[in-house]
């Protein structure tokens, strides 16, 4: 079976945008060679979770810099961190929304254009 094991967040600034994942998710950045790509560490390795990839946006594709899938990060709190996307220069492009069963999914943008979702568990969303 296919796991996701690594993401890539390609952002036009990106030091704006490892700023941006630190504050909001408290997330740490190593360099990787001598090119702009950084190994984003996003929690400790005992958790259920993956690391990934920051580096430049490169090649358009028909126009477009980069199409990509859309990580989805674990956190305690949406309506918390939605909050904090938008004072960390970020905003929500699709709202608060449930997730029978599951959870609390709101969508948002990163200061470089990047699509993420922020989902927080709740059995009892309806």
């Amino acid at each position: 079976m296919g796991r996701v094991i690594h993401f890539e967040i390609h952002c036009d600034k990106p030091d704006r945008g490892m700023q941006f994942y630190q504050s909001l998710f408290g997330w740490s950045f190593n360099r990787f060679g001598d090119n702009e790509y950084w190994v984003v560490i996003t929690g400790d390795d005992s958790e259920p979770g993956i690391n990934g990839g920051l580096m430049r946006r490169r090649h358009a594709v028909d126009g477009q810099a980069v199409i990509a899938y859309v990580c989805t990060i674990s956190v305690d709190d949406v309506d918390a961190i939605a909050l904090k996307v938008a004072s960390h220069g970020g905003e929500v492009v699709v709202p608060k929304m449930a997730i029978p069963g599951v959870g609390w999914l709101i969508y948002c943008k990163d200061t470089e254009s990047n699509v993420f979702g922020i989902m927080q568990n709740d059995p009892d969303a309806h």
